[in-house]
């Protein structure tokens, strides 16, 4: 199955179904009202968008429309990244770590989290880097 591309109302709606498992477009919409008015019209024109592009499904539950997400969040992040990485940093990812902590306040906890992946990494996955597409500054 390809995964699609969402924009920003879609993701947020696949968000709102990947956290609840399924939702109607009331509940969808009464959801992302919460932090931006959006109209329930716009929410069911992107459900059928969502719908057609494979990503979401509906079953018919006392004449309402209950969605359910028909892709996985991992396999959407992945894909996002791979593509903003491949766009953006010339598709090193190690250009984007390096950008991530010279550019961003990263706190030390987190820090440290990275800093333990990498030690866990295996030798295979620590491929030569090649600093020429790293960003300078």
């Amino acid at each position: 199955m390809t995964i699609p591309r969402f924009g920003r109302l879609q993701l947020r709606i696949m968000q709102i179904l990947w956290e609840r498992g399924r939702a109607t477009a009331r509940e969808i919409t009464d959801a992302l009202n919460a932090s931006e008015p959006i109209a329930h019209s716009t929410i069911q024109t992107l459900l059928r968008r969502l719908e057609a592009k494979s990503a979401v499904a509906h079953e018919v539950a006392d004449r309402t429309f209950v969605f359910r997400p028909l892709v996985q969040p991992e396999k959407v992040r992945r894909k996002a990244t791979r593509e903003f990485v491949d766009r953006l940093f010339g598709g090193s990812p190690g250009g984007l770590v390096s950008y991530l902590i010279r550019n961003e306040r990263i706190p030390r906890e987190e820090l440290d989290e990275i800093r333990r992946l990498i030690g866990e990494s295996s030798p295979k996955s620590q491929g030569s880097p090649n600093p020429k597409r790293w960003p300078v500054k």
